[in-house]
């Protein structure tokens, strides 16, 4: 339950900032103001704390922290590591791989980089749950490959995808790996050796942090291109005054989530399972989607026949219940996801998706209540539907 008395089921799209990280950052807006660049006292103050940071989120993925970018968001950590590298070796080749599951952060960009500078996309397929087959990737390789980007968890569908197989098969090929680790943070680890990645993307607002604030990691000795010129920021690879305050709250968050990841893994498991079992035990013509082991600890998305995910989400938001029918960067499209529609979904059942992902405030209580109120919420959209009366 959040403050207001709304059951908020939306996390995977954004969370509450933890009190701990606002005080965390506090300080950085009033007297540690200073610009991390500048020489004098308060520059430097902000300077250890922006190494700080550095080195905190660095020790959580097992890495250098001349190996950690600070970015404003996730969609620019994602864009960063597909335009800089891709067009840093353009001369070495000019394909990419990726799968057509991805947030669109990375497939906008690859689509641009195809459409309007030459490059050639292959998008390999995912099976019914949304998961890519890494032979299938190890099969669009060619000699003109520059890079791979595969999403280490599905933003919709919550299923994770076997990303550390992908980066033996991208290693082994001397390819640059990236993965959207978007959603993983809290849930997952993080530890990009074991994970075989090359560039990774985290956004602070996905794990109880700010909005506007992200990372990305770039492995030591892969080269990048910066999108983003002007001032010697971030070892020159991303221009622009750090932002010191949401960087601590970045920082900050990582580190308390991170610190109870596998213990509010195992709660927001039984939750999640809890709340699947009673959705599709108290609702007919309704499909679970994604994988059923394989996903997120807090992921449940589902496909109603015969009724469109937006006349739900209303809804269910009159009963006070916040969901979503997919990515909420995708919100007000009037096409079906694209995920859905990868994995195999009819266009039409497509429409009738609806994602509810749980976090550090839902409890039994509230799932009950979801379930208590859905059927009510789907039968009378259905009996509205000429579909469903046929």
């Amino acid at each position: 339950m959040s403050e207001r008395g709304a059951i908020y089921l939306d996390h995977a799209a954004t969370t509450a900032v933890d009190p701990r990280v606002v005080e965390a950052m506090l300080p950085y807006f009033g007297e540690r103001y200073g610009n991390a660049s500048s020489i004098h006292s308060l520059g430097r103050e902000a300077r250890h704390a922006l190494d700080e940071a550095r080195a905190d989120v660095a020790g959580i993925l097992n890495c250098s922290p001349d190996e950690i970018i600070f970015t404003s968001c996730g969609t620019e950590s994602d864009n960063l590591a597909i335009r800089g590298v891709a067009r840093l070796n353009r001369q070495r080749g000019d394909h990419i791989i990726t799968s057509p599951v991805e947030h669109h952060a990375v497939s906008y960009t690859c689509e641009q980089l195809e459409k309007e500078f030459g490059f050639e996309v292959t998008y390999v397929p995912v099976d019914e749950y949304g998961r890519v087959d890494p032979g299938d990737v190890e099969r669009a390789i060619t000699e003109r490959t520059v890079l791979i980007s595969i999403m280490y968890a599905n933003n919709e569908v919550g299923t994770i995808e076997p990303i550390s197989e992908i980066g033996e098969i991208a290693r082994r090929h001397n390819i640059p790996f990236h993965s959207d680790a978007v959603q993983g943070a809290g849930s997952l680890s993080l530890d990009v050796r074991e994970l075989n990645v090359d560039l990774l993307t985290l956004s602070g607002h996905k794990f109880y942090g700010p909005k506007g604030v992200g990372v990305l990691y770039v492995r030591e000795g892969v080269g990048l291109l910066p999108i983003q010129t002007g001032g010697a920021h971030e070892q020159s690879r991303r221009a622009g005054t750090e932002n010191v305050p949401y960087i601590v709250g970045l920082a900050t968050a990582l580190k308390l989530v991170e610190g109870r990841r596998e213990q509010e893994s195992r709660r927001l498991i039984a939750l999640r399972d809890r709340l699947i079992d009673g959705v599709l035990s108290s609702v007919p013509h309704c499909r679970l989607m994604g994988h059923p082991r394989e996903r997120l600890a807090n992921n449940a998305n589902f496909v109603f026949e015969y009724v469109e995910g937006e006349a739900m989400l209303m809804g269910l938001d009159m009963h006070g219940i916040a969901a979503s029918s997919g990515s909420a960067c995708a919100t007000g499209s009037a096409e079906p996801s694209h995920v859905l529609l990868a994995m195999g979904v009819p266009h039409d059942v497509a429409h009738g998706s609806v994602r509810m992902t749980l976090g550090r405030e839902n409890t039994e209580q509230g799932v009950d209540r979801v379930v208590e109120v859905l059927p009510g919420v789907v039968e009378r959209l259905r009996a509205m539907s000429p579909l469903y009366a046929s």
